[in-house]
């Protein structure tokens, strides 16, 4: 790799940022009976994945963005250029990361290339409105785009934790149910905090959804709204993973930590 696109994917990758989705996959496959080591390899392909989607969704032309996790986004701090060659690069690694995982790499690798296809898609019904049905608005839309722009990845984090683990049909439908609330529960949360707290807490720029007319789930159902749906999925997500029993509890802990988070 050529000097300058290997530190722009640094950049990228180690700059900050909670790794919500890697420590899903880890955790994920430890509940389903796994060995979390086992599956490092797939949580850092995840984030490979996540980390290309960033670097394209601040470009200029979609969100704009100038700050990503409390420093230049990638375009700024190098060029939109290698912003994009770098993202290009990201996508890669993580799907030759993935499927070089011995056992079970080519449906790990699957799964993720199906998770970015929904998460592109998701783009662009939020960036491009002349994408969306006719007449679609209010609760359906909101969903049909942040199910797929960013539920998509967070639930395919759950599904990798357990293909890693090898996990049984009924466990992998049930950690599978909890990654679809729990994405959605994320993004809800993001669109409550843009709303409420400052850059400096969010590490990234705040009230910009609102300025650009957004379709976002505080303008579809309001704050308290938005929070009473954050309840409600945190209780479905929960309710998920009740057949795994005791082994999910660091799952169950980690529902809460995503649903009370300000950052």
């Amino acid at each position: 790799m050529v000097p300058l696109l290997r530190e722009a994917c640094r950049y990228a990758v180690l700059g900050g940022g909670k790794r919500v989705r890697p420590i899903i996959v880890l955790r994920c496959c430890e509940a389903c009976g796994g060995d979390p080591t086992a599956a490092i390899d797939a949580a850092c392909a995840v984030e490979f994945i996540h980390a290309f989607s960033l670097v394209h969704d601040d470009l200029p032309a979609l969100d704009d963005d100038a700050v990503r996790r409390g420093r230049p986004t990638l375009h700024r701090a190098f060029t939109e250029s290698m912003a994009i060659l770098a993202g290009d690069a990201l996508f890669a690694m993580g799907l030759a990361v993935a499927s070089g995982i011995p056992r079970g790499g080519e449906s790990i690798a699957r799964e993720l290339m199906h998770a970015s296809l929904c998460m592109i898609d998701g783009q662009v019904l939020d960036t491009l409105p002349q994408a969306r049905a006719a007449g679609a608005s209010g609760r359906e839309l909101v969903h049909a785009i942040h199910s797929r722009k960013t539920g998509a990845l967070i639930a395919s984090s759950a599904r990798v934790g357990a293909l890693c683990a090898h996990a049984s049909a009924p466990v992998l439908d049930a950690v599978s149910r909890w990654g679809e609330s729990v994405g959605l529960m994320f993004q809800i949360v993001d669109d409550w905090i843009d709303v409420t707290q400052p850059a400096i807490t969010a590490g990234k720029a705040t009230g910009k959804d609102a300025a650009a007319s957004k379709v976002t789930w505080v303008a579809t159902l309001g704050v308290e709204g938005a929070r009473a749906e954050v309840v409600r999925l945190t209780a479905l997500a929960l309710e998920a993973v009740g057949p795994v029993g005791t082994a999910a509890d660091a799952l169950r802990d980690l529902t809460h930590e995503l649903a009370d988070r300000r950052a």
